[in-house]
């Protein structure tokens, strides 16, 4: 049977270099910056900057005042292209670039959240055999679902095909099966916030909790969030998840953003980081979450013992690097073979809210 990726002869990028049409970044920040790189390391010129209403007031953002909608239609008639440069899962926001998609070509360009290069058809014929593996190997019609349209995404930023995919968050409970003897570990934990979703599923019922969190101003928001627990049920570390006991440096940006730092020179600050199997002691996981920021082939790595003794159910997300598709399914699958896989998509522009959940 023909795989997708055979139908495929174009993406975004080629499309972007043959226009003639001006292109227009809506957004102010660190996306449109990726975004303003890739585009000149192409040769495409970027002719306008707009935001949003309420976000203009007189702004300029790379040079460029910053406009209204309505200016850049005045300006251009119909003959822009429209690149989302943020990601959001406000519904409110994303209704409004989903109109906006409705009236004028749109896409919202897919660059890694953590590493170099892109997802361009040529690196998905370079890992042709991968991706059919997995997609060969995953679990329902859904998941197969997913997996196409996220990837026929990033090949062309076409953000409805998100949207044909998506399923309530809430379903991530019911294909996990959470009940309330859980020992969930926590990856990532950022403020706690996860696992106060997990204790509002739950209703405050399980066996134990675990929490790392490498951002220290975030691992003081999730004690003073979870004060209520016991230091006997909740054990949370100022920590990165990895493959082993080190230290790193850590990249410290605002909200989740914190990273390993892979450059050459030294920024943001030291980190402990510890592996899931020296926390845990050889005692049982029964679910884990890994949202590291770009670290989960590692975390994975430093959670092989726990995931071969005792299988726990697994929520990963799938979005932070390039091969994250392919390389960390085929992962887990080399580490225990009895795990059926899930993939998921849930309301996000663009695709940060992909996950493979493992059973």
């Amino acid at each position: 049977m023909a795989f997708f990726l055979d139908s495929i002869n174009t993406c975004l990028w080629d499309h972007l270099q043959q226009t003639d049409k001006k292109i227009v970044l809506y957004g102010m920040g660190d996306g449109a910056e990726k975004i303003r790189a890739v585009l000149d390391d192409i040769g495409v010129e970027v002719d306008d900057i707009m935001a949003s209403d309420e976000f203009v007031r007189g702004h300029s953002f790379m040079g460029i005042r910053v406009k209204k909608l309505s200016e850049i239609e005045e300006l251009y008639g119909d003959d822009f292209i429209i690149l989302v440069c943020f990601g959001t899962q406000m519904p409110d926001v994303m209704e409004r670039i989903y109109a906006m998609a409705e009236k004028h070509e749109l896409y919202a360009p897919n660059v890694p959240v953590v590493g170099d290069g892109l997802f361009t058809l040529e690196y998905a014929r370079e890992h042709y055999k991968e991706l059919k593996s997995v997609y060969d190997m995953l679990a329902d019609e859904q998941s197969r679902k997913v997996f196409e349209n996220v990837i026929r995404y990033k090949l062309s930023g076409d953000i409805l095909l998100l949207k044909q995919c998506e399923t309530p968050r809430e379903e991530m409970f019911d294909l996990l099966n959470v009940g309330t003897e859980e020992i969930y570990v926590d990856l990532g934990a950022y403020n706690g916030d996860t696992l106060v979703e997990f204790l509002n599923e739950t209703s405050m019922q399980f066996r134990k909790l675990y929490a790392m969190e490498p951002d220290h101003k975030n691992y003081e928001k999730l004690k003073r969030r979870l004060y209520m627990i016991g230091s006997g049920l909740l054990e949370a570390y100022n920590c990165g998840a990895w493959d082993s006991e080190t230290t790193m440096m850590f990249s410290m940006r605002a909200g989740r953003s914190s990273k390993v730092d892979s450059g050459t020179v030294k920024r943001g600050r030291e980190v402990k980081m510890m592996s899931v199997d020296h926390m845990l002691q050889g005692g049982e996981a029964t679910l884990i979450k890994y949202d590291v920021e770009g670290s989960e082939q590692q975390a994975i790595n430093g959670s092989k013992q726990t995931l071969q003794s005792f299988k726990p159910r697994l929520n990963v997300a799938l979005y932070h690097r390039n091969e994250d598709m392919f390389a960390i399914p085929l992962q887990i699958a080399s580490i225990n073979k009895r795990y059926k896989l899930y993939l998921r998509h849930h309301a996000y522009i663009p695709d940060w809210d992909t996950n493979l959940y493992c059973i």
